[in-house]
């Protein structure tokens, strides 16, 4: 059954729009579990434009589902991380200045610095995750990095459904299939919204987890925190 993870990034950014404490990036995130959600996941940059320091170590203390932390693994983001000890971190090669993550790893180029710090993070229990395109071949260059899982960047699905579905998803149906043949698990996350996710999550063979942060956060302004939750459950289950 995939899990879902809600991204509360948006949330700080409005928080931070204004100054102060409102809304309550913690006391969302307790909220968002006791509706459903099945983890918390965020992303903080170094001008911490949305989520900050500071909130991190508060919200270890009440995510009790899932903490997936992502981001660049800078020395900073890896002491954080370190510090906290989330459940799973997910390594993005985000540049500082873009304003949301907009490409995956090449694995091949990198794949001695991430091995390193895969290694750093397994020896303390995280699980690891890398942000990948759906390429078989960067795949299989992540599985000799170490890590325990790849996460999917789904802004092509996303982009490509609305035209012709089978097509869009056909890419990470593949790499999906190559993943799980190298024994990873396999995350995705990235413009995924109500109308494309169960078709997504129903024909990607071995999904684990998606995470899901914009979308979600629109559709509450609709619809509330607990039916947004719920929306996108239902779309999830069989």
């Amino acid at each position: 059954m995939t899990r879902l993870s809600v991204n509360i990034n948006k949330v700080a950014t409005l928080r931070n729009a204004r100054g102060g404490k409102v809304p309550d990036v913690i006391a969302t995130a307790v909220d968002l579990q006791r509706y459903g959600a099945e983890g918390i996941t965020v992303h903080p940059r170094p001008d911490e434009r949305h989520i900050r320091r500071a909130d991190v170590p508060a919200l270890r203390k009440v995510v009790t589902t899932e903490f997936n932390i992502e981001g660049y693994p800078s020395d900073d983001l890896l002491d954080l991380v370190l510090k906290v000890r989330p459940e799973q971190v997910t390594f993005v090669p985000d540049a500082p200045d873009v304003l949301t993550s907009n490409a995956g790893w090449d694995a091949a180029r990198h794949k001695t610095a991430l091995r390193s710090i895969i290694m750093r993070m397994k020896a303390v229990g995280i699980r690891t995750s890398l942000f990948l395109a759906p390429d078989p071949e960067q795949v299989a260059h992540a599985a000799d990095t170490g890590t325990d899982r790849i996460e999917l960047y789904t802004e092509a699905y996303a982009r490509d459904f609305p035209a012709d579905p089978a097509a869009a998803v056909a890419p990470y149906v593949a790499a999906a299939e190559h993943a799980r043949g190298l024994g990873l698990g396999l995350n995705a996350g990235h413009d995924l919204d109500r109308h494309n996710l169960r078709y997504f999550a129903t024909r990607v063979p071995g999904l684990l987890e998606v995470s899901i942060g914009h979308a979600l956060v629109a559709d509450a302004l609709h619809f509330g925190w607990a039916n947004a939750v719920q929306l996108y459950l239902r779309e999830l289950r069989p």
